[in-house]
């Protein structure tokens, strides 16, 4: 099996601006990485009903991952592990999925009904990353809104659809997919609360340094991790084949 793409989806509220630097530390390693920019993520807060929710976002990974040459490594980071659980289902170039801090579902579940959250009676409307019942912007991050890093992580972040809050997962497909969960040692957002239950799903699990975006406070130590996992995914591939 040749080297792997890494598909880098970023979460709820991000666009791919988080995965600039765990890119640069791939990419002087020799790997080559793709990110995407999902629709529930609106940086039009006019943007006319209905907004874009989970199955828009699947729509936009599974077109990325149909473009791909050759076999794919999916990365999925909070909100999108929604999203990637529903892509991937099915997709031949898929040889791993890793959820970093991310929601691991299963057919039925959607993101903040694993929280308890009762569906409102209208998905429509966006959520604004200042929500105080649910989550704050630094959360994401260091969880310090004083810390200059997560100030400006935080005022790059932009509304999420409701739609993609509570829309269910149809087709798991971490069920037939590899899989690995990783777990930050930090992170004091609200999918913090339920990794490690989310990872008990997992086929492996590795832990890393790092707050909710691992990948943003610690690039090269998160690439190591995700290196590893790739090759692994890889040699594993060649004795399959052999």
């Amino acid at each position: 099996m040749s080297r792997p793409t890494f598909l880098l989806v970023p979460g709820g509220h991000h666009g791919p601006w988080v995965y600039e630097r765990l890119q640069r530390v791939l990419a002087a390693d020799g790997w080559t990485t793709r990110t995407v920019r999902l629709l529930s993520a609106v940086e039009d807060p006019s943007a006319p009903e209905p907004l874009p929710g989970v199955y828009d976002d699947a729509r936009v990974i599974r077109q990325a991952l149909e473009e791909a040459d050759g076999p794919v490594v999916v990365v999925a980071h909070s909100y999108s592990g929604v999203p990637v659980t529903e892509a991937i289902a099915g997709a031949p170039n898929v040889v791993h999925a890793v959820y970093v801090a991310a929601y691991m579902l299963d057919v039925g579940e959607g993101m903040f009904q694993t929280h308890g959250v009762p569906v409102p009676d209208s998905l429509a409307g966006l959520r604004p990353p200042e929500n105080p019942d649910l989550n704050l912007p630094a959360a994401f991050y260091d969880g310090d809104p004083s810390n200059p890093e997560t100030a400006e992580a935080s005022a790059r972040l932009v509304p999420q659809t409701v739609r993609g809050d509570f829309e269910t997962v149809t087709r798991a497909g971490w069920r037939t997919v590899p899989n690995s969960y990783v777990i930050p040692d930090d992170d004091v957002s609200l999918t913090g609360t339920i990794a490690e239950t989310m990872a008990e799903r997992a086929d492996e699990v590795h832990r890393v340094p790092g707050h909710h975006a691992p990948f943003y406070s610690h690039p090269r130590e998160f690439a190591e991790v995700l290196v590893k996992i790739a090759e692994n995914t890889t040699a594993a591939g060649r004795t399959a084949g052999a």
